[in-house]
């Protein structure tokens, strides 16, 4: 079957375009694309042409799997050039989604109509790219060079509304888009409206503009190359003819495709799809109904997690020890609304929805109903424990209990149950209704469709999940700890505070590890850490927190940490002291440590901790702890992750430097990963 389709309706051509799921530009359907329109404009019986795509959506974008492959005649490009010499009225009937390569060809039409529901954009940078067919050069002239940076640079579609306010869609309407099109098409051909190709509008802009729009972004799109290179080919839009402009931006696309950068932020696309993917879960199994949620909490995690079901609009209750209690948890959810309505990311009345459907009660007997109850309160076993009795006593047979530990053996924490089935971790990241990542521990008990469930609960609350099995801290915290022992460790052997956050700062992480731990409290790995053997983490690297903790600096919310708050933003001398008393402590001599070191160990930490969890089964796929790493922490998305960043340095190279590290600072931490070894061998 072909995936182009062309009928006849008296005088106008309809071009259909089905290729499911979502339309992609691949070869098949640019080689179809280009026969119907050299064969439709060649027929005199025709006056004008209609693209218009089946299915749920118009083209969604380019086929990304032939990114970086030798190209395919005809390219999109060569489309487009086939589509700017049509002497007919050409007209673009989106649907759904019109993204990346869809959106160019909409624009290289010379008239759009959208269904009121549409939406357009251009989110190639997020895939470390810029449009390569156009959409640089067509767009500014469509509708300004300052409204086409803000939709280029940030990769953010946008509505058919907003389409037609900035002058992109021609028209907006609601009901059937062809009936729509084909009377929208046969007006033009009543009035006699002439070819307007896109490509003969011209854009003028005054370099002030261009260079205040990079100096706004410089702190935003920091380490990435994309968003700059389409600065530039925006400029170039303003500068050149379109013939020149159109080259500019092809051999800025080329120089992106073939970048670490662009190869790093495609690896994390698919990893972020490839997530969902559970050997022994597909679409066939069955999954429980999930219609309310109760949350046991009221901190600021709890509060953050009910609020990503109350966005959902499903039922919550949330369980505090006392009336008192829950309404200041209450007053904590309504301040965090009141926070988005005065930034105008929510209406009022989608506040007040929300709010509507919160329950707040210190009494058990109500969750009886529940189908799925997520535990937020205090790290600590035993309370947890006590929190699980109760629920089994008290939930229905098909209920789901889930915690949102961030550390304990949650068999262990099943153990408190009658139906080990049904327990699962549901590990939110702070803040709750913000990060974007859920990380999924399923026990050595926990059944099918309650990981099924589990999934199809993230993707209702728009979190991308991930599955990990239990072991302490699961995949991000594990690894997170590794790397805060690093940084431990450094601070005691002569790295300052503000060199340690500098370098991991300037390598791309959106914060360095003690301005992190000021942030998230300090007492709260230091809490976690009592309940463990001194055998399981090194005490050394974290005595200086658990000093600090001692003597009242807990970070931000106490106002010193390590760094004083009262005065902007500073290193705690007493952070300073205390490491120079626990280096005489533990008898480690100080030196001075380079900036490479620092980068290293920390982020070869990272890898072999990677390593070592996913040869233990703790991870599923390399590319699962690339989007914990990138998606809960910050890890740049353009250097693709720690485990995709190893194998772009090189994984032989890898393992000589945690091999040097191992044999300089002891075999503890550092024993090289097994996996790592053979897979170095194999490179």
């Amino acid at each position: 079957m072909s995936v182009i389709s062309t009928e006849i309706n008296e005088n106008i051509a309809i071009v259909t375009v089905d290729n499911p799921p979502v339309n992609a530009l691949s070869h098949a359907v640019r080689n179809g694309l280009c026969d119907a329109l050299k064969d439709v404009s060649d027929k005199e019986d025709v006056q004008a042409i209609i693209i218009i795509c089946a299915g749920r959506t118009f083209c969604a974008g380019a086929d990304i799997s032939e990114f970086g492959k030798p190209p395919l005649t005809p390219t999109l490009p060569d489309l487009m050039d086939i589509m700017d010499g049509v002497s007919k009225p050409l007209v673009a009937a989106m649907h759904g989604t019109a993204l990346g390569g869809g959106f160019e060809v909409a624009m290289c039409c010379h008239y759009r109509i959208m269904d009121i529901n549409g939406k357009v954009g251009l989110p190639e940078v997020n895939l470390g790219l810029i449009p390569g067919a156009g959409g640089t050069q067509r767009l500014p002239r469509l509708i300004g060079p300052e409204a086409a940076l803000d939709m280029i640079c940030s990769g953010k579609p946008i509505t058919a509304k907003s389409a037609m306010d900035l002058g992109i869609a021609d028209h907006v309407r609601e009901g059937n888009l062809l009936e729509t099109a084909i009377d929208f098409t046969r007006n033009l051909l009543k009035d006699k409206k002439p070819v307007r190709r896109v490509s003969d509008l011209t854009c003028d802009a005054d370099n002030e503009i261009f260079e205040a729009y990079k100096t706004k972004s410089e702190r935003k799109f920091r380490g990435f190359l994309a968003p700059f290179a389409a600065i530039e080919a925006v400029k170039a839009s303003t500068e050149l003819c379109f013939k020149d402009g159109i080259k500019f931006e092809r051999e800025k696309f080329k120089e992106l495709v073939s970048s670490s950068q662009s190869k790093a932020q495609r690896h994390l696309f698919f990893a972020e799809r490839a997530a969902a993917k559970v050997p022994g879960i597909d679409k066939n199994t069955a999954s429980r109904d999930i219609e309310n949620v109760a949350v046991i909490g009221g901190g600021i995690m709890g509060c953050g997690i009910a609020i990503n079901f109350l966005n959902a609009g499903m039922p919550v209750t949330l369980l505090e020890i006392s009336a008192e209690a829950g309404a200041s948890a209450k007053q904590k959810i309504e301040d965090i609304y009141n926070s988005s309505v005065a930034k105008g990311r929510i209406s009022e009345e989608q506040m007040a929805r929300a709010i509507d459907l919160l329950t707040i009660s210190d009494c058990y007997d109500d969750l009886s109903a529940t189908d799925l109850v997520i535990e937020a309160v205090y790290e600590d076993m035993d309370i947890k424990k006590q929190v699980f009795e109760k629920l089994d006593q008290i939930l229905k047979p098909d209920a789901i209990l889930a915690t949102n530990t961030s550390f304990l053996d949650i068999d262990e924490i099943a153990t408190a149950t009658n139906r080990k089935g049904d327990v699962i971790g549901l590990h939110f990241f702070s803040p709750a209704h913000i990060m974007p990542l859920l990380e999924i521990i399923r026990t050595g008990n926990t059944e099918g469709d309650v990981i099924a469930t589990a999934f199809a609960l993230a993707r209702k609350i728009k979190k991308t999940a991930v599955l990990s099995g239990v072991c302490y801290g699961f995949i991000a915290n594990r690894m997170s700890s590794c790397y805060g022992r690093e940084a431990g460790l450094l601070l005691m052997e002569g790295a300052t505070i503000e060199q340690v956050d500098r370098v991991m700062y300037d390598f791309g992480m959106p914060m360095g590890m003690f301005s992190m731990l000021d942030m998230a409290g300090i007492d709260i790995g230091v809490m976690a850490r009592e309940n463990l053997s001194t055998d399981a983490y090194d005490e050394r690297a974290f005595s200086v927190h658990a000093a600090l903790v001692a003597e009242g600096h807990k970070g931000q919310k106490t106002g010193t940490g390590f760094y004083r708050y009262d005065d902007g933003k500073k290193p705690n001398p007493r952070a300073e002291e205390l490491a120079l008393e626990m280096a005489k402590k533990y008898s480690i001599t100080r030196r001075e440590i380079s900036d490479r070191e620092i980068e290293d160990r920390c982020v070869l930490a990272l890898v072999n901790e990677g390593y070592k969890i996913l040869e233990e089964g703790i991870a599923m796929k390399e590319s699962d702890i690339d989007v914990v790493y990138a998606l809960g922490f910050g890890f740049p998305r353009y250097k693709g992750g720690p485990m995709h960043y190893a194998r772009h340095l090189g994984l032989k190279k890898c393992l000589k430097k945690i091999e040097e590290f191992a044999e300089k600072h002891g075999e503890r931490w550092w024993s090289p990963s097994s996996l790592l070894i053979k897979l170095a061998k194999e490179e």
